[in-house]
C-alpha cells in the first residue's frame, strides 16, 4: 500500500512539474482547423510585447497565456467562430537582417515578388496562399526619419519621408493584387523622447498622418490599426509611463496587456465588418 501511494505521489509531482514548466513559457498554441480563418501577424520585438501582454509571475497551474491568442480562444468559444492567429518574426535576423521598415516590405514583397522565398522570407504570393489576413508593422527605429533630398529613391533603405511614401505606394498597389485577402498595417511605433530628435518625431507624425489621411483608401482590402496614437496619446513620443524602462522605446508588458484586446478587436472587426464598428485604435464606435 505504501509503495502504491508513493508511486502515485511521485507521478502527481511529476505532472505538476511538467505543467509548471510549460506554463512558465507563457505560450498559447492555437491549432488551425480545416475551415479556420487564418491570420498571420508579422512583427519584431515591439509586436511581441503586444502579443504576450503581461508576463510576470505564474497564473494558476498552467501558467499565464499569451494575450492575443488567449483573446481569440475566448472569442471563438463565445461566438462560435473559428479564427486561428499565429505570429512570426519578419524578416528574421538571418539571412535577411533585422530590418522591417518600408524599404524591407517593398524589397521582399514588391521588388522580389514571386512564388519563391526571397532570402528565406515569404513573399505575398506565398503568404496569401496560407493566410486569409496578414498583419504587418514596423518597429520604433522607423521613427528615425532623416530630412528629404531632392528626389525620392524607392530602392533606397535610407529612412526619409519621400522614400517611405514611394515604397508605401508600391506596397499598396501590391496588396491590392490580392483582393481575396485582407491586410492590416500598424501605424509607426514611436520612440521615447530621449531616443529621437524633435525633428525626427515631427516627421514621424507627418508620416503617420499621411498614411491615415492619404495612403489608406476606403473600400479596399487594406486596413489600419493606429498603434502610434495608443503609444503617444496625441504627443510626439512614446509616453514614459508606457515604456518598458527609462530610455527604452519598447512598450511595457503592462501596456501590451492593455492594448492587446484593442488589437484583437480591430482584427475581428476587419474580418466581420470591414472595420466599420471600431475606430482605428480598435475601440468600439
Amino acid at each position: 500500500m505504501f509503495k502504491t501511494n508513493l508511486n502515485f505521489l511521485l507521478f502527481t509531482a511529476a505532472l505538476v512539474f511538467v505543467f509548471l514548466l510549460t506554463g512558465c513559457k507563457n505560450e498559447t498554441k492555437m491549432v488551425p482547423g480545416a475551415n479556420s480563418y487564418k491570420i498571420m501577424f508579422l512583427h519584431h520585438s515591439t509586436g511581441h510585447v503586444i502579443w504576450k501582454g503581461e508576463t510576470g509571475g505564474i497564473k494558476g497551474l498552467f501558467g499565464k497565456k499569451e494575450a492575443v491568442p488567449a483573446w481569440f480562444e475566448n472569442y471563438n468559444k463565445e461566438n462560435g467562430t473559428d479564427y486561428f492567429i499565429t505570429e512570426q518574426n519578419f524578416p528574421k535576423a538571418q539571412p535577411y537582417g533585422w530590418n522591417n521598415y518600408p524599404f524591407d516590405y517593398y524589397n521582399i514583397w514588391v521588388k522580389n515578388a514571386g512564388d519563391n522565398t526571397f532570402m528565406e522570407e515569404p513573399t505575398l504570393e506565398l503568404l496569401t496562399k496560407d493566410y486569409n489576413l496578414i498583419v504587418f508593422k514596423h518597429c520604433f527605429p522607423v521613427s528615425n526619419i532623416d530630412i528629404d533630398l531632392d528626389s525620392a529613391d524607392i530602392d533606397s533603405p535610407e529612412k526619409r519621408l519621400q522614400n517611405y511614401k514611394a515604397q508605401y505606394e508600391a506596397i499598396r498597389e501590391k496588396l491590392l493584387q490580392f483582393p481575396e485577402n485582407k491586410f492590416i498595417l500598424w501605424t509607426a511605433a514611436a520612440h521615447v523622447q530621449s531616443n529621437v530628435t524633435e525633428e525626427e518625431a515631427l516627421r514621424t507624425r507627418e508620416f503617420v498622418d499621411w498614411v491615415i489621411q492619404e495612403w489608406d483608401k476606403p473600400g479596399d482590402n487594406i486596413f489600419l490599426w493606429d498603434f502610434y496614437a495608443l503609444e503617444t496619446e496625441g504627443g510626439l513620443y512614446l509616453k514614459e509611463e508606457y515604456s518598458a524602462k527609462k530610455g527604452d522605446s519598447h512598450p511595457s508588458a503592462k501596456f501590451g496587456e492593455r492594448v492587446a484586446p484593442l488589437f484583437a478587436s480591430r482584427i475581428v472587426d476587419v474580418i466581420e465588418n470591414n472595420g466599420e464598428k471600431t475606430n482605428l485604435k480598435g475601440e468600439t464606435k
